[in-house]
């Protein structure tokens, strides 16, 4: 995986990944061709302001600065306190950075010279921020227009605002950009898949790295533990991608559990299911992966938890086969539904009488136990940009189907998650089986009752959609013998693939990276 020497890249040193910075540069063209084909005036400059560093509230503490994700995308730079700008008829691009007094160095360690920027981000020009404004200004002055971000993230619903200028000169606007470089970060670069690609292979090795050392006895958070410890040490992973949700037995049907308040602390019981989901991230860019696994001695599942496991399981691999160019995102939520609702009626919880599995999942009957969408874009963002914009299918307003982070049809390197789950969260068991509820002759109560506390089961695999298909990036064990097997301690990856409706094209070779000999813990 690595790049000619030649080429200027971020690497986190000895064999991890060496991300070429070329990639930023093809990002911000991929933007001004975009533009250009949108503006009939191109006598305009794009200028976006990078993230800042911040203090731990009123103290001088600098928690680890992370890149802002459109900035990352079209400039790659690290630190904070920077802006950019790119002319749209020139293609020239600008960096403007703080002038730092010298007795930083002491502190800090070198100040880069504005040359040695240039060089490190492959920019056309660097100028410090203090002159940032007036540029802005001059290039107004000659009949020029600035085109600055707002909008709302569909994801988190939070707004992203431009910056604010004392210049009154500044002609700006405010709506033509926000879509369409969302939308350029949608359909990925060779580069950027290379990388990704490289994120969920060793979230992978992690996540099976961790699940062959979990047991009855330990504590949730030693499993968090020991996948940051092994992503970090072993590849140079310094950031996770999200909050570490490691629940076992009831907290595996907590959604995002493992927040603040919820803060994996639970011991792990002989007998339970655990759902581990945790992802890497390098250079800004994630991955997103979720295991679920026996917690027993015995290293395997029982009856019950099979049947539920295989359920996920053939609903992941349903999605899977149909994930292709011009497929409806929303179908596959549907088709993951279907088969659960499947094992379901194994399982004698779901009793569908007269009615069709589609007729049930058309009742909305599957967001009972898979309340949230089957998945979400991935890339610079866990759940990235992209996936409600103004040109986009509409989000739906139903049950499980409204959480759904995208209904759009398919595209080529597109990459996305496929995390169909099973939970029994029992405010929506209360709710399903309640007198009026038109839900209530389709289930078997006592059979769901006994099945609270039983936890919840997710599967959640990284794919990017190509021509004919998809390749599924992850390599983790997913039948219920490979799972077994890794758990009893076997050897991953493995010479076969059990499995290829998955997908996993470089499952056999380990991908690009091999699980290391011994990890020190």
């Amino acid at each position: 995986m690595s790049t000619s020497t030649s080429i200027p890249f971020f690497s986190m040193g000895l064999s991890t990944f060496q991300v070429q910075k070329e990639m930023f540069s093809e990002n911000r063209n991929k933007l001004l061709q975009n533009l250009r084909k949108e503006l009939p005036n191109h006598d305009c400059m794009v200028y976006l302001e990078g993230g800042k560093a911040t203090t731990r509230y009123d103290s001088d503490h600098e928690p680890l600065f992370r890149q802002e994700s459109y900035f990352h995308y079209l400039f790659g730079v690290k630190e904070p306190d920077f802006c950019g700008a790119i002319n749209i008829k020139t293609g020239e691009s600008y960096l403007f950075c703080q002038k730092l007094p010298q007795d930083y160095a002491t502190i800090m360690g070198h100040i880069a010279t504005c040359e040695e920027i240039k060089n490190e981000y492959l920019v056309d020009h660097v100028k410090y921020t203090s002159d940032a404004e007036q540029e802005l200004v001059s290039f107004c002055k000659g009949g020029g227009q600035i085109l600055l971000m707002r909008g709302v993230n569909s994801d988190s619903g939070t707004e992203y605002k431009p910056p604010l200028f004392e210049s009154k000169e500044i002609v700006c606007d405010e709506k033509i950009l926000f879509p369409i470089l969302a939308e350029c970060r949608v359909q990925k670069s060779q580069k950027e898949l290379n990388l990704i690609r490289y994120c969920t292979e060793i979230t992978s090795l992690g996540h099976v790295w961790t699940m062959q050392k979990m047991k009855p006895g330990m504590m949730e958070y030693q499993g968090e533990s020991l996948f940051r410890h092994f992503i970090y040490f072993n590849y140079g992973s310094r950031h996770v991608g999200y909050t570490s949700i490691c629940g076992c037995g009831p907290n595996a049907a907590i959604l995002h559990y493992g927040h603040s308040g919820e803060p994996n602390a639970r011991q792990l019981q002989d007998g339970e299911t655990a759902l581990f989901d945790m992802g890497a991230e390098y250079f800004c860019y994630g991955s997103d992966i979720t295991c679920s696994f026996p917690v027993s001695s015995s290293r395997k599942f029982t009856e019950k938890q099979k049947i539920v496991y295989e359920g996920v399981l053939n609903a992941q691999r349903t999605v899977i086969q149909m994930l292709k160019p011009g497929v409806s995102y929303r179908d596959c939520h549907k088709a993951a539904e279907g088969e659960i609702l499947k094992a379901l009626v194994k399982l004698d919880i779901v009793r569908p009488g007269s009615k069709t599995i589609d007729e049930l999942v058309e009742m909305r009957l599957g967001a009972v136990f898979m309340p949230h969408g089957l998945g979400h874009f991935i890339g610079i963002d866990t759940h990235d940009v992209g996936g409600y914009l103004p040109s986009n299918p509409e989000r739906s307003s139903g049950p499980g189907l409204r959480s759904l982070r995208t209904a759009r049809q398919m595209k080529t390197n597109m990459t996305l998650t496929v995390e169909p789950g099973c939970y029994f969260i029992d405010h929506l068991i209360d709710k399903a089986i309640e007198d009026d509820s038109p839900l209530r002759e389709y289930l078997n109560a006592d059979e769901l009752n006994s099945f609270r506390g039983f936890g919840g089961t997710r599967l959640e695999d990284v794919v990017a959609i190509t021509e004919n298909g998809c390749e599924n990036f992850t390599i983790c064990p997913r039948t219920v013998n490979e799972v077994e097997h890794v758990m009893a301690g076997g050897k991953w990856p493995p010479t076969k693939d059990e499995d290829p409706t998955l997908r996993r094209v470089r499952l056999t070779s380990g991908g690009s990276c091999s699980m290391p000999v011994s990890t020190p813990m």
